[in-house]
């Protein structure tokens, strides 16, 4: 029981990651209609910039992850003002294709920046212990849990008690109605792509303790991040959180009672299944077309 305890709480905690992702996924999805195929270099970036700040530098934790926060937010801002705004009346597919060869541009940028050796950060907090009842717990994992607690708890003041984050679920609510009353729809969007590019950081910097740092980090990531989206139901915000645990919550079970060699294939299986059986996911809305 101890030892199942234990395994709870890592995929938890690691399902609280893919969770944050998917929630980069599901904001640019809902304000645009785009899926963004670069959010798992999002946090490929986020981790190589708290390494740069952090370690190469020396700055202290918090100056260090405020120039972190402003340099993703100065990427999610040129990324949807070079790649999304000139193509946004294009055809969807072409929009999708733009952000594949972003992803692409920002993994080849990092190789010449960083160099193809992988790094290491290390933890914000003691790498301690704590016993509770004879089960050993992490507090890494259960700091992530915490944390992603409170940043979830921070998204939905500002999305419903704050002047932004209304105008900002208004414009992907109804895009042209928000403009016609009004409302800048461009900056909303904008101001979506920068959070998105957070969210995609603070994943980062949770997992680069525990993963080197490298440029294929986020591809693994944002894979499970878009199975988190697909179980728990494309463009639902809370299902974006929950697809994340259960992803986590598989992946830890598969690899420990099965074999680490099929988590990923119990992983995509169960999204395959909810393609076919359940295709709006957990929390997905019910939506009808006329023929």
């Amino acid at each position: 029981m101890n030892e199942l305890v234990q395994l709870l709480v890592n995929g938890v905690s690691m399902g609280c990651i893919y969770g944050l992702v998917a929630l980069g996924f599901i904001l640019i999805f809902n304000a645009t209609g785009v899926i963004n195929f670069a959010q798992g270099e999002f946090v490929m970036l986020g981790a190589f910039l708290a390494v740069t700040t952090l370690m190469q530098w020396g700055i202290p934790t918090l100056p260090g992850l405020l120039l972190v926060a402003v340099g993703m937010g100065l990427a999610g801002w040129l990324f949807q003002r070079l790649a999304y705004q000139p193509i946004r009346d294009k055809p969807l597919l072409a929009i999708i294709i733009c952000t594949a060869m972003v992803s692409a541009f920002l993994k080849s940028t990092a190789l010449l920046v960083w160099g193809p050796y992988p790094m290491s950060l290390s933890s914000l907090l003691p790498d301690s212990l704590i016993v509770v009842r004879g089960v050993v717990l992490p507090l890494q994992n259960l700091a992530i849990i915490v944390l992603t607690g409170v940043l979830l708890l921070a998204l939905y003041l500002f999305f419903f008690k704050t002047q932004p984050g209304l105008l900002m679920r208004a414009t992907a609510q109804d895009f042209d109605t928000a403009r016609l009353m009004g409302i800048r729809v461009g900056r909303m969007v904008g101001a979506t792509w920068v959070l998105g590019a957070l969210l995609g950081a603070a994943a980062g910097l949770l997992l680069a303790p525990m993963w080197n740092v490298s440029i294929d980090m986020g591809g693994s990531v944002a894979l499970k991040a878009f199975a988190a989206c697909i179980i728990g139901g494309f463009g639902s915000v809370p299902g974006a959180v929950v697809g994340g645990v259960l992803v986590g919550l598989v992946e830890i079970l598969a690899a420990s009672y099965l074999s680490s060699a099929y988590k990923d294939a119990v992983t995509f299986l169960i999204m395959i299944g909810f393609l076919i059986f359940v295709p709006r996911g957990l929390f997905g809305e019910l939506v009808s077309e006329k023929a």
